[in-house]
Formats: C-alpha cells, sequence, structure tokens
C-alpha cells in the first residue's frame, strides 16, 4: 500500500460553504455548493463560476448524453435540469422518498440513479429520459456515492452508515439485482466515490479524514490523509484522466457549517485514470 501525503495535494479552489458531488464535463469540474444554494464550475486553473439556485441545496449532479445537467435538490426532493440557459423542475420524489436526495449517476443511456439517504431503509431511484421514476434499490444504509463501470454492467454505491461499498448488476432496461458486497469493514464511513480503469474505487472516507483507494474485496491499496478534515467526495479528470479532485471541509456535519466558507477543492496526480460513469468527458 502506498499513501500519498500532504506536499502531493495542490489547492484548486475555496470558500465553499458544503461542497458536494463533483464532475468533470467538458474540461470544467462542477461542484455543488450544498449549503451555498449553487452549483460551481471550476477550470483547471481554479476559476470559478457559479449557477445560483436559490431555495434549493443541490447535492448529486449528472449529465445527459445531450450535455444537459441534472442536480438532485436534497432537502426538497425533487430533481432539477440545466441546459445552459434555464433551470426547471423536472420529477419530484418527495411522496416515494423516505430522507433526502443524495449523490446521483447517470448512465450512458441518459437514465439517472438517484439515492435518497435513510440512515436505514435508503432507496436508490431511477429516473428515465421519459420522466418515468422507478425505485430500482431497498434497504440500504444511507445510499451516497455512486458509479457505474465501464461496460454500464454494474453499479457501485456507497453506503455510508453501513461501512460499505455495494455492488449491483445492471440490466438491459436500467433494473438492479445480485446484490452484493463490493468492500466491508471500511475505515470510515463513505461518501463520494471514483472509479478507475484498474478497477480501484477512489472513496472520501468522511469520518477518517482520508481519500482511500479501494479494490474488490476491501484492501486498500493507497491512502491520502487530510489532516483534521472531513472527506466528502472525489472525482478523477483533468486532461488525462490522472487528476483527482478531493473536496473536503471543516466538518462532516452540513448542520455546523452553514454560514461558513470552509470547503475546498485540491488535486492530486493518481496513477490509473478515470473510468466508467460519471463520464470524464461527453
Amino acid at each position: 500500500m502506498s499513501t500519498v501525503g500532504a506536499p502531493a495535494r495542490t489547492p484548486l479552489a475555496d470558500g465553499f460553504c458544503f461542497g458536494e458531488g463533483p464532475r468533470w464535463f467538458e474540461g470544467l469540474l462542477w461542484v455543488s455548493d450544498m449549503l451555498g444554494e449553487a452549483v460551481h464550475t471550476i477550470t483547471y486553473d481554479g476559476s470559478v463560476t457559479t449557477l445560483d439556485l436559490p431555495g434549493h441545496a443541490p447535492a448529486g449532479l449528472g449529465f445527459r448524453p445531450d450535455g444537459t445537467l441534472l442536480i438532485a435538490s436534497t432537502e426538497r426532493r425533487v430533481v432539477l435540469r440545466y441546459d445552459g440557459d434555464a433551470v426547471t423542475e423536472i420529477a419530484d420524489l418527495s411522496g416515494t422518498a423516505p430522507a433526502g436526495l443524495g449523490d446521483m449517476v447517470v448512465d450512458a443511456a441518459g437514465r439517472a440513479y438517484i439515492g435518497s439517504q435513510a440512515r436505514a431503509g435508503g432507496i436508490i431511484f431511477r429516473l428515465d429520459l421519459d420522466g418515468a421514476v422507478t425505485v430500482v434499490a431497498r434497504d440500504l444504509d444511507f445510499p451516497n456515492g455512486m458509479a457505474i463501470t465501464p461496460d454500464g454492467a454494474t453499479l457501485i454505491v456507497a453506503e455510508s452508515i453501513g461501512r460499505r461499498l455495494t455492488a449491483y448488476d445492471i440490466d438491459a432496461a436500467g433494473g438492479l439485482s445480485g446484490r452484493r458486497v463490493f468492500a466491508d469493514g471500511l475505515d470510515g464511513p463513505p461518501d463520494g466515490i471514483a472509479l478507475d480503469d484498474a478497477g480501484g474505487v477512489w472513496t472520501a472516507m468522511t469520518l477518517a479524514h482520508q481519500f482511500e483507494r479501494v479494490v474488490a474485496g476491501g484492501e486498500v491499496t493507497d491512502r491520502i490523509d487530510i489532516g483534521d478534515r472531513a472527506a466528502i467526495a472525489c472525482m478523477l479528470g483533468g486532461p488525462d484522466r490522472r487528476t483527482l479532485f478531493l473536496v473536503s471541509t471543516s466538518d462532516a456535519y452540513p448542520q455546523r457549517l452553514i454560514g461558513t466558507r470552509t470547503s475546498w477543492v485540491e488535486t492530486v496526480r493518481v496513477e490509473s485514470p478515470g473510468a466508467g460513469f460519471p463520464s470524464i468527458e461527453r
């Protein structure tokens, strides 16, 4: 196992309230600011542009094949669409979701998988292109970060309370089955995740103050220690897909961070490039 130490981390952008759900798309890092009611885009050199979302606490982000951005609005339990011009609501999950919405991943067909973060009894929705909503997984212990393998056949989800990564088979219609443990007994509650092309899952271990690369079975191959900060989410991107974007905050509990600006994004260079979905580029 290797450990990537603090000297390898490079600051990219800061001043956010609670960064979440990073996605690399068309040469930009997109990050939700959940408590700041905004989605930010960050260039590779750290320039920031902001899409304000008053009244919404954005979390999961995902891009459909046509470039449309989908945004999970946590507390309102709705899904928003941003077409580059206007933001509109396209799905209301409040009547079914047992808790606030969290992370999201969009597959090659444009279907969005969205978690509802109940500590027990969490579910995953599938939102289809025609607006149909289906519950495709139940009984998860706080579903959080999600990713889909490059062949589109497997969805991996972080169960934060369960301290495990769970895998499902994806069928041709987008259904999930064959639930199994990908990695269990993790060092901390996993939050956001990102896949690489060697089969590793970079995982934000929130209360362990680390980002870890985990392989099937649970072996940790790499660790990035971030001191006393909470690891929230990560994403692989950049021109060669070997930049790991690290989103962290000064506290793991959003309620304590209202009104602060202590969330930031750093980068680390890694060996294996990103793979799978969320897609790196359109």
